[in-house]
């Protein structure tokens, strides 16, 4: 919940110091127009194994399918921090909740924001004995549920603002009975504090002498960093903490920043979020991006539920790095021009994310200057450099990365220099740096290169001596595997069919059939298993196309192994990816032909399609709304776009964020058992937007029936059906 101050003082004059700050010199002045500043980057120096530890949310999942699951699979979730069981503060993001979804993703810790099992804000200080009482049902919970270690507990948050303002020995006297519960009931339970609004010296040094003395220490130590002074004083706040931990005899504590970011201006901007993300990795401590604003959407990573902001294409680079970080050297420590990279001499490529200038909306040039080939001779005498951006896009969707320019690059001197001018303020930059092995350039909009793309189980790129292929590479390893995997992030316009264009090489191998097949996987399931015809050679391409049906934003498909012998013994080159047309049939809701029982209505909307809807469905076992003569022509599993609205506010603290409800709705095939679905708020009634549900139908006539036997369900403009695959 980011609450620095208190809600009424934040939301006033949060812009106004900001502004104070610019005129003020407290960033470092922007790069001069006419002077390229330098981001140097030495691959000789290995500083440590990737951690990935920025990728990390607070509230950034509101319930099951809230952000889309394959918002968080394509990147590296790391830690989550979270409502507390059954808690008050808000209507969604329960810890438990999310829990299933998050470690499907391979997301790592999830915090409990222990205090937010109150309603208000600032928290309703009822005593100490009142919270002891809560504490011990919340931490009871934690140790039935199946993740519960993955739990980490937060019993405070910001108490040098609230309960304990000014009285940190009366804070840790709390935090040792707190803690002491907790480890009562959890004996394994590792507990994170003391989670101050900022960094305070003198109180963090007290407080980890009292949490000493108490034996009462944090397994993981925990503050925020909401303000300006993060970037000029980020490296003497992380230098300080391990002086006090060092003093004292302390063994060095992972850190977590569980809020970062500033509550304007920050959130979905790549520029200004590259130097969070930079400064966390390099220094390998974690993070938690700040909740400003509303509760599922990746704290502005992710809007309408399935597409990116500027930021998530930021934050998904991040977790395609592989191998190593190595050394990166801004102008200075507290230049607004910051950088991460990391080298793979696996893949053989080096890549660097970089980005910032002051102000966010100027423009600036530099030198990214690359060093240390000697240590990374397989790169080759000469490299090829791609250089692509991406660009802020506020909360709207965004295009996706775009390329900047490319180029070969003679080492010399062990380095290369690439140039770059007229770079946006507010966008973030991507270096990828391969062996000289360009045939084409790179910069269709429809084209993803498989040497680019993530990696699974024995695919790689070797850079070798094949000839005819696109871009700088392909993806080979295919062969006697049954886990290779090229996975590729494709972006749609829109929901709809998509040509998807495979482009490999299939030639002679052992006893392998001529023809081959592959099998393609969307968003984490099974799609199709094209027949891909043999080629002449290996030097030989061909394309295949598969007609599929992709939900409007992030979507990743897989091309994968699946045989464990020769028979799908391929080398990927690219997917082309390009709308196409095919059939989708509506069904208006308000239609006669379907059926409304119990509390269910027809509902005027001019923002709805036909200017009606259906409401008031839910609330009851007997409230639902039917689809009747829902016709397929053939038996299987169909994409069904539901065209919904939903702007329910529910209870909690209403002095700063948006209290949004997504409500969801059981949904029955032809009388089945229900599955449930949940429907991202869409911040208004007459926003209607679209979720893409999977059904499982039978040749000819169905029934598709919206019921909640709890709570409303959203207000139902339309269904569409289309097949997954055309």
């Amino acid at each position: 919940m980011s609450s620095t101050r208190s809600a009424q003082i934040r939301r006033r004059t949060g812009s106004a110091l900001f502004a104070l700050a610019v005129a003020a010199g407290v960033f470092a002045a922007a790069p001069s127009a006419h002077a390229a500043s330098q981001l140097t980057v030495d691959l000789a120096v290995n500083t440590g194994a990737l951690r990935y530890g920025a990728t990390g949310f607070l509230y950034g999942l509101g319930d099951e399918g809230i952000p889309n699951q394959v918002m968080l699979s394509t990147l590296k979730p790391k830690v989550t921090a979270q409502k507390a069981p059954d808690g008050l503060q808000h209507p969604n993001g329960d810890a438990l909740k999310i829990a299933p979804m998050w470690k499907r993703v391979g997301g790592g810790d999830i915090q409990i924001y222990m205090q937010d099992i109150y309603q208000q804000w600032p928290y309703e200080n009822l005593g100490i004995n009142d919270y002891l009482a809560k504490v011990d049902t919340m931490v009871r919970k934690v140790v039935a549920d199946p993740y519960r270690s993955s739990y980490v507990y937060v019993p405070f948050n910001e108490p040098d603002l609230i309960w304990y303002s000014g009285n940190v020995t009366g804070m840790a006297a709390h935090w040792k009975q707190v803690y002491d519960k907790i480890r009562s009931i959890d004996a394994s339970a590792r507990i994170a504090g003391p989670n101050f609004a900022s960094y305070r010296a003198a109180d963090m040094r007290t407080f980890m002498t009292l949490a000493k003395n108490n034996n009462a220490l944090p397994h993981v130590t925990t503050w925020h960093e909401l303000g300006n002074d993060f970037f000029t004083s980020w490296d003497a706040h992380l230098a300080d903490y391990r002086d006090i931990e060092a003093d004292l005899g302390i063994s060095q504590r992972p850190i977590n920043i569980n809020e970062y970011a500033r509550s304007s201006g920050d959130l979905g901007v790549p520029g200004n979020l590259v130097q969070y993300v930079a400064r966390f990795e390099n220094s390998k401590v974690d993070g938690c991006l700040a909740y400003w604003t509303t509760a599922g959407g990746l704290n502005d990573l992710v809007t309408h539920n399935s597409r990116a902001t500027g930021g998530w294409w930021l934050y998904k680079w991040y977790g395609e790095l592989t191998g190593n970080t190595v050394a990166v050297t801004p102008p200075s420590a507290s230049s607004s021009l910051q950088g991460l990279a990391a080298l793979d001499a696996a893949k053989k490529q080096a890549r660097v994310i970089f980005g910032g200038n002051n102000p966010a909306g100027g423009t600036y040039d530099t030198n990214v200057v690359v060093r240390g080939f000697g240590s990374a001779s397989y790169l080759g005498g000469s490299v090829h450099a791609m250089v692509f951006g991406v660009d802020t896009s506020g909360l709207n969707p965004s295009s996706g990365p775009y390329l900047v320019t490319e180029g070969d690059f003679t080492v010399s001197g062990g380095q290369i220099t690439v140039p770059l001018t007229g770079l946006k303020g507010a966008s973030a930059y991507q270096v990828i740096i391969t062996p000289n092995k360009d045939t084409t350039s790179a910069a269709s909009t429809t084209r993803y290169e498989a040497e680019y793309a993530a990696l699974g189980g024995s695919a790689a790129v070797t850079y070798g001596s094949n000839t005819g292929y696109s871009g700088t590479y392909f993806t080979e390893g295919y062969g006697a595997s049954s886990n290779a995997s090229t996975k590729f992030v494709v972006n749609a316009a829109a929901n709809g069919y998509y040509n998807v264009g495979l482009r490999y090489a299939a030639g002679p191998i052992g006893g392998a059939p001529a023809a081959r097949s592959i099998r393609l996987r969307l968003n984490g399931a099974d799609l199709a298993t094209p027949a891909l015809p043999g080629t002449a050679n290996w030097n030989t391409w061909n394309t295949v196309t598969t007609k599929v049906f992709l939900t409007a934003g992030i979507n990743q498909i897989e091309v994968n192994a699946y045989t464990g012998d020769d028979a799908d013994a391929i080398n990927v080159d690219y997917l082309d990816v390009t709308a196409t047309t095919g059939t989708i049939t509506a069904y208006q809701a308000e239609a006669s032909a379907n059926t409304r029982s119990g509390t269910a209505a027809v509902g005027s909307n001019t923002a709805a399609s036909g200017g009606q809807y259906v409401g008031f469905v839910g609330n009851g076992a007997g409230n639902t709304l039917r689809f009747n003569n829902v016709t397929v022509p053939a038996a299987g599993r169909y994409r069904m776009v539901v065209t919904y609205a939903n702007g329910e506010l529910g209870p909690g603290a209403t002095n700063y964020n948006s209290n949004i409800v997504d409500r969801y709705a059981d949904i029955s095939v032809n009388g089945a058992a229900a599955r449930r679905s949940y429907f991202r708020n869409t911040l208004g009634w007459s926003n209607f937007r679209t979720t893409v549900v999977d059904v499982d139908l039978a040749a000819g006539a169905n029934t598709i029936t919206f019921a909640n036997a709890a709570a409303y369900a959203p207000d139902l403009d339309l269904i569409q059906i289309a097949a997954s695959v055309g």
